[in-house]
């Protein structure tokens, strides 16, 4: 019976390393995003932080466009960045064999 704990024990020292990996490759990840033809520009990373905006000097005068096209282009982002934390996470379940509660593809 306490054998099996061994083995539960590398399963688990594997799914941590698995998870580092996946946690590692999310920072290393750049999405960027354009709105209004580019005049605004988004980039942010895997874990979903910014770190870089640019926007056009036209937008400046003009509040409410720049409003609408930060809105947009950071909702636009949001949603890649969710979508591939996603699919990693997804796809770090599938490489546990009989353990994907999700089924297999």
């Amino acid at each position: 019976m306490f054998g099996n704990l061994g083995d539960m024990s590398k399963m688990l020292e594997g799914m941590q390393e698995n998870a580092n990996k996946l946690q590692a490759e999310l920072e290393s990840k750049v999405f960027n995003v354009k709105s209004g033809g580019g005049m605004v520009e988004i980039s942010m990373n895997g874990k979903g932080e910014v770190i870089d905006l640019n926007i056009d000097d036209s937008l400046m005068s003009d509040k409410d466009s720049l409003q609408i096209m930060l809105i947009g282009a950071l909702n636009d982002i949001n949603k890649m960045v969710q979508q591939n934390q996603q699919s990693s996470a997804l796809g770090m379940l599938g490489g546990m064999g009989g353990m994907n509660p999700f089924g297999s593809k």
